[in-house]
């Protein structure tokens, strides 16, 4: 089955009832609660299989989602490249969202939806479009594009790029492993497969 039918597919790891958990996947649970996501829901339902894993890896979504160098506008357009890249439902459904709020033009959005490269980005998008699929199609990225996004979000906005793209990447993977789709009535439209 490839990831493309996913969102049509039963979950495979649906979410635990607490009296299914062990001690260490209830307190996981808990410190999840306890912060800005507020529940178990998305990737943290497969991650709970494994509570020690989920918790560190919250702490790193926590930091790039909400307390990055990166402004908001640059992390949510990045997210959609990953969730584009990875034909993940999920996370595209979330945040299209916020990255609408935070003020990607909505033809960018149907663009990266559809798999182009949208006509009116702003610069910062740019930047991002360039370093992030260029990251997926190389496994880096050359000079140009590294200088480019070095001056104008200095060396802890590239790591955190780069961070914040292989953080989605991996979320991504989790979420079309485990066959977690997308919450249902939000509005977004879904991503299409992309040509093969």
């Amino acid at each position: 089955m490839t990831a493309d039918a996913a969102p049509h597919a039963a979950m495979r790891m649906p979410p635990l009832a607490s009296e299914q958990m062990n001690d260490a996947q209830r307190a996981a649970a808990a410190a999840l609660i306890a912060g800005p996501r507020k529940g178990v829901k998305g990737p943290f339902i497969a991650l709970l299989r494994s509570p020690e894993l989920m918790d560190r890896l919250q702490k790193v979504g926590e930091y790039l989602r909400f307390d990055s160098v990166l402004p908001a506008h640059v992390s949510e357009f990045a997210t959609l490249l990953v969730a584009r890249q990875w034909t993940q439902q999920f996370e595209w459904a979330v945040h299209v969202p916020l990255a609408l709020k935070a003020g990607t033009a909505p033809a960018a959005i149907d663009a990266v939806r559809d798999g182009r490269r949208p006509d009116t980005l702003n610069a910062d998008e740019q930047l991002v479009y360039d370093f992030a699929t260029e990251l997926a199609a190389h496994h880096g990225v050359c000079d140009a594009t590294y200088a480019a996004v070095r001056a104008r979000f200095g060396e802890q906005g590239c790591i955190d790029l780069t961070a914040l793209i292989g953080y989605f990447a991996l979320v991504s993977m989790v979420l079309n492993v485990a066959h977690i789709p997308a919450e249902p009535n939000n509005g977004v439209a879904a991503l299409p497969p992309l040509p093969r």
